[in-house]
């Protein structure tokens, strides 16, 4: 598919860090062979999947950013609005109680999304938020600036958001997130019960599904709406109930990367690709119903 529109952003700025690991013994009980074939690990399946059985799927919030203050240098988005209206019919269509903001400042989506986390999520299973805005490695713009994406998020991290503890937090962006373009590659093809405690990780249950990679341009038709987040809709609807959310997003992979590819008037901006980028947190499967 044909593109020839895309989200700008400026020059992007990325810190490294280090990291180490402590060896430890797995405590995991082996399933004998006996057991598998009698049925008596079924609980031990379901440990490993998230809870469905909560009165509501969950709430999902839109914001989708299109008219930008001239100070940021950031163009009108055009065609994102095909992208929310998607993302509000396919959301809604999954039982989400799904809401749509338009032209967000820095703060305003600041306080929306601390006031969205300390609302009541006791009877729901799990939240999503689609944010439709220009963006760089690590920030995303409002109308009138931007703000790092950890801040933006840190409120429905486990320490402050107890009603979504253990629960699925799902994010997808589609941003930019740097300038570099993806020219392709040719390839050839051939023909337990539940404990009554539990410490969990703060940074635990996320899933950051990003429209490209780091460092590079996202793409976005002017008419028809961006390549992930138009896959994205379409994958979730197709799949609902049949496929785990992580089988979900690499087809999801698949479709943005093979089937599009961009056609634009601004000389070097065609022929170019694009691939997703998923950052799971997930500590269990989620099975949409």
């Amino acid at each position: 598919m044909a593109d020839d529109g895309g989200d700008r952003d400026t020059q992007s700025h990325e810190d490294d860090v280090d990291s180490f690991s402590i060896p430890f013994k797995s405590k995991t009980k082996k399933i004998k062979p006996d057991a598998r074939r009698s049925g008596r690990d079924e609980t031990d399946l379901d440990c490993h999947r998230y809870r469905m059985d909560y009165p509501s799927i969950g709430t999902c919030l839109i914001i989708n950013n299109k008219n930008f203050h001239r100070s940021t240098g950031m163009s009108m988005r055009n065609g994102t609005d095909v992208d929310a209206s998607c993302a509000l019919k396919t959301f809604s269509s999954l039982g989400y109680k799904a809401t749509v903001v338009n032209d967000q400042t820095v703060a305003q989506m600041k306080e929306l999304l601390i006031k969205v986390s300390k609302e009541d999520h006791s009877e729901n299973a799990s939240f999503v938020c689609v944010l439709l805005s220009h963006g760089d490695e690590g920030v995303i713009y409002g109308t009138d600036g931007f703000e790092k994406f950890d801040t933006l998020t840190k409120c429905f991290k486990g320490n402050q958001c107890k009603g979504l503890l253990g629960k699925p937090k799902l994010f997808f962006i589609q941003a930019c997130r740097g300038m570099s373009l993806d020219e392709g590659a040719d390839i050839e093809t051939d023909s337990v019960s539940e404990s009554t405690s539990e410490k969990i990780p703060l940074e635990a249950d996320f899933l950051y599904a990003f429209s490209t990679a780091p460092g590079y341009y996202s793409w976005r038709n002017t008419s028809c709406g961006s390549w992930f987040m138009q896959s994205l809709c379409e994958a979730l609807q197709e799949y609902r109930g049949q496929l785990e959310l992580m089988q979900i997003m690499t087809r999801v992979n698949y479709k943005v990367s093979r089937k599009f590819e961009s056609s634009s008037s601004t000389p070097g901006f065609s022929g170019k690709k694009q691939i997703p980028c998923i950052v799971s947190l997930l500590t269990k499967d989620f099975y949409i119903p």
